[in-house]
């Protein structure tokens, strides 16, 4: 018996980057007026991720203290205690953490940078040395 070629429909076949679902899932959470449940998650995303994925990623998020959870029912209702740029913060000091040499990382970080990030790199250090510096000078011993 002869075996028929069947074609096979075309599919978008893009594979999400590294931490963009857990982007996605957090900025659903975000954009939530109370703390809400997984499939609301994923209805939001499109429904097109299954619902053992959106529960892993929210899993994921709350062992990274991005999100919390509480009972409601024999479910749970997950809410953002993070923002996104809050998580890639988190994901720069973890890989910096998992670094022996942190000085030779950051230098290496810091020369790569474009000139407009540098200077936004610098104000934002020149901003927290003033406020550090600020707290200092307010201490006072009673």
């Amino acid at each position: 018996m002869a075996q028929r070629n069947r074609e096979v429909p075309d599919r978008p076949s893009r594979r999400r980057g590294q931490g963009e679902l857990e982007g996605q899932v957090l900025g659903a959470l975000r954009e939530a007026d109370a703390p809400v449940t997984a499939a609301w998650v994923q209805e939001s995303l499109g429904g097109d991720l299954a619902y053992t994925t959106v529960v892993t990623i929210l899993t994921r998020l709350l062992a990274k203290d991005a999100v919390a959870r509480e009972r409601r029912g024999r479910s749970f209702v997950w809410r953002p205690t993070a923002d996104v740029a809050s998580l890639a913060a988190l994901k720069m000091r973890r890989l910096l953490d998992g670094e022996s040499d942190r000085e030779a990382v950051l230098a290496s970080f810091v020369t790569a940078l474009p000139p407009d990030d540098e200077q936004v790199l610098r104000t934002l250090l020149e901003s927290a040395h003033a406020t550090d510096a600020a707290g200092v000078a307010g201490d006072t011993e009673d």
